[in-house]
């Protein structure tokens, strides 16, 4: 017996399969939207008000000295602290745990600096018209990592758990480069002498307490920030491991001195395993008033 399918047919079994693809990606937006309305929402609940409002150089005075230097590099004296900053990227995204495959990737943050906070919604291009949607977060105290097909279909989704929220508390800490009056101690970060290129920096976010390494180049601008342990997901098992960010090409925006292109690199025991690279196309400070 033959059947036979009509040229009509396959063009009406296309158009219900483009219709209900429509569709998917419409619904998934909406879902996603939504969950990011409501993780910001959350961030500006957790604000806390800045006391101290300006930069002042009098202050600097006791830090180590390449610290000192950063701060004069990237800071003008008497200049208002950033409460919170709107920054988009774009870059490539390795999505592999042990290989290279690199997808470029869209995304747009939100950040406070009071208590500290951000929110980064990305948009993973794995495919001509199929993106994954990622929330890496750390929100009121709590670390967040979901990934999710067209925003509907979840991959991933890591949270509540102390690990977590510590290593996108070093997140946040190390994008500090990006809006760096987060680092003063009048934030209520503590530096400790190193060397004359590196200092190590202290923050502490509820029962969360890390410190990571800062090393500055000549110039006095951050070149890197290392942590020893920070969580790799690996087969959903978190595997505490050496971590660094590396930043360059700074210029001035809104007064002060930040990187527009950074790399971050999972530090192996085979060798360094880079996973983001990134630049900034555009960033939008709040500050205090």
């Amino acid at each position: 017996m033959k059947i036979r399918i009509s040229t009509a047919s396959l063009m009406t079994a296309s158009l219900i399969f483009a219709g209900i693809a429509v569709a998917a990606v419409g619904i998934g937006k909406m879902v996603w939207n939504a969950e990011t309305r409501e993780l910001r929402a959350r961030l500006d609940a957790a604000r806390r008000p800045i006391t101290s409002k300006t930069v002042d150089f009098n202050t600097l005075a006791a830090l180590p000295l390449p610290v000192h230097r950063f701060f004069r590099a990237v800071l003008k004296d008497g200049q208002p602290i950033v409460t919170g900053a709107h920054v988009k990227h774009q870059g490539m995204f390795n999505m592999s745990e042990s290989g290279e495959k690199w997808y470029p990737f869209i995304s747009d943050q939100r950040v406070v600096t009071q208590r500290p906070g951000f929110d980064w919604d990305a948009r993973i291009e794995v495919m001509p018209g199929l993106n994954v949607h990622v929330h890496d977060a750390y929100v009121a105290g709590d670390g967040i990592l979901h990934a999710s097909l067209l925003g509907l279909f979840t991959v991933a989704h890591l949270h509540g758990n102390s690990e977590v929220a510590k290593g996108e508390l070093m997140r946040f800490f190390a994008e500090a480069a990006w809006y760096p009056t987060a680092l003063l101690p009048s934030q209520g970060v503590r530096w400790h002498a190193v060397d004359e290129n590196s200092a190590a920096a202290t923050l502490e976010d509820g029962d969360t307490k890390l410190t990571m390494l800062f090393t500055f180049t000549e110039a006095g601008l951050i070149d890197t920030v290392r942590a020893e342990a920070r969580g790799r997901a690996v087969e959903g098992t978190i595997i505490p491991t050496p971590w660094q960010g590396r930043f360059w090409n700074y210029t001035q925006r809104a007064g002060m001195t930040i990187p527009l292109d950074g790399e971050v690199i999972w530090l192996l025991p085979d060798g360094p395993k880079p996973y983001w690279r990134g630049h900034i196309d555009e960033i939008v400070y709040e500050f205090a008033q």
